[in-house]
């Protein structure tokens, strides 16, 4: 008897860590995560010119929930995008999110040229979700190059004046 007691104590213990891996595992990148992985593709970008890293699902630029995307300021398309890549040549400015509102404002590879780049929000689909979710991304240029490189946070929280102050005192 005790030792079925004990049996179910430790299988409802290990039933519990179980479930906190799945948790953890099930992680969502950081808006800190997101400035430093974007600064590290463009820095590279600034220095190899090369954009077909950038399409690639399995890389070191796809983590967790989120992914760098390149887009292109001088012929105004989608350069990159790993995980959609229907969407490469195509007019970024024309792209919706799924409240049918531009996703890049009037002066987004301008500001995103700027040394502390820029933040946007719209909402767009997790990846492997239908629904859209409050995205903020923060993009800067590929000093350079026509290239503006981003990556987003899905966060119902953060304001975009929080978020600034993340990439102005770098």
């Amino acid at each position: 008897m005790k030792s079925s007691k004990i049996f179910a104590v430790v299988a409802v213990a290990l039933v519990s860590v179980a479930l906190c891996t799945v948790a953890v595992g099930q992680d969502h990148a950081t808006a800190q995560e997101v400035v430093a992985k974007v600064r590290e593709a463009a820095s590279i970008l600034s220095k190899t010119g090369d954009v077909a890293q950038f399409n690639q699902k399995q890389s070191p630029w796809v983590w967790k929930d989120t992914y760098i995307f390149v887009d292109d300021c001088s012929k105004m398309v989608v350069a990159a995008h790993p995980l959609r890549p229907e969407q490469l040549g195509h007019d970024f400015m024309s792209l919706k999110d799924t409240k049918g509102n531009s996703v890049f404002p009037k002066g987004w590879c301008d500001a995103a040229k700027k040394p502390s780049g820029t933040w946007v929000e719209y909402w767009w689909q997790k990846p492997g979700e239908k629904e859209g979710s409050r995205k903020l991304t923060y993009a800067v240029g590929a000093e350079g190059t026509p290239y503006v490189v981003a990556a987003g946070v899905y966060d119902d929280k953060a304001t975009i004046k929080e978020l600034s102050k993340l990439t102005s005192e770098k």
